[in-house]
């Protein structure tokens, strides 16, 4: 997975990919796309793209931007009677800032309404016919050391896999909204068959 291939698969989407200036971020989450079947595993992955010096920068990590199997199979646990929540593929313009998960450490926070596929009929499927759209605290956070399931780490947030990732990925953040006065970044979510 290269830099190029997320911006021709973001391009060919018609979704908008940030090159103006220093840290303009490119946050771009890939969700293998094999089948519905949950996993339960961290086999997608977090994206960024961005210049700095003129010069483009590129990171990937592992992540999941699917729920949990702990919540799939207790779809109101998280305190929705719709469902579990997980991410619709599309481009959410602003739709994260600094902030605190659960109030406990730095991390993104939603900040912007984002849509959501609902699935609460626990079959160990996820469903893509009820949609969502709203505030749901849909964060970008990190699971424990190096996390091998996803269990209760996820109820629909994107979940980086190792805390030293995500603490290599909040320093850029951090320091691109220092350097751009910055003080939010957009997610976009595509699919692994979306690249070329």
């Amino acid at each position: 997975m290269t830099k190029d291939q997320i911006a021709a698969a973001v391009k060919a989407k018609g979704y908008q990919w940030f090159e103006n200036g220093d840290y303009n971020f490119n946050l771009v989450a890939v969700r293998t796309s094999d089948n519905d079947a949950v996993t339960n595993k961290f086999d997608d992955f977090m994206t960024l793209s961005y210049k700095t010096g003129g010069n483009w920068m590129f990171h990937s990590w592992p992540i999941t931007t699917d729920p949990g199997t702990y919540w799939v199979k207790d779809a109101n646990g998280d305190g929705n009677s719709s469902g579990v929540a997980r991410v619709k593929p599309g481009q959410y313009k602003g739709s994260h800032k600094m902030g605190k998960h659960k109030g406990q450490y730095d991390a993104l926070v939603q900040a912007k309404n984002i849509t959501v596929y609902r699935d609460k009929n626990k079959d160990n499927k996820y469903d893509e016919t009820t949609t969502t759209t709203g505030i749901y605290g849909i964060n970008i956070h990190h699971a424990g050391t190096n996390s091998e399931n996803v269990d209760k780490w996820s109820a629909g947030c994107q979940v980086f896999k190792s805390t030293a990732d995500f603490d290599a990925f909040l320093n850029i953040i951090k320091a691109g909204f220092k350097a751009s006065g910055s003080s939010s970044v957009s997610l976009t979510l595509i699919e692994s068959a979306d690249l070329a």
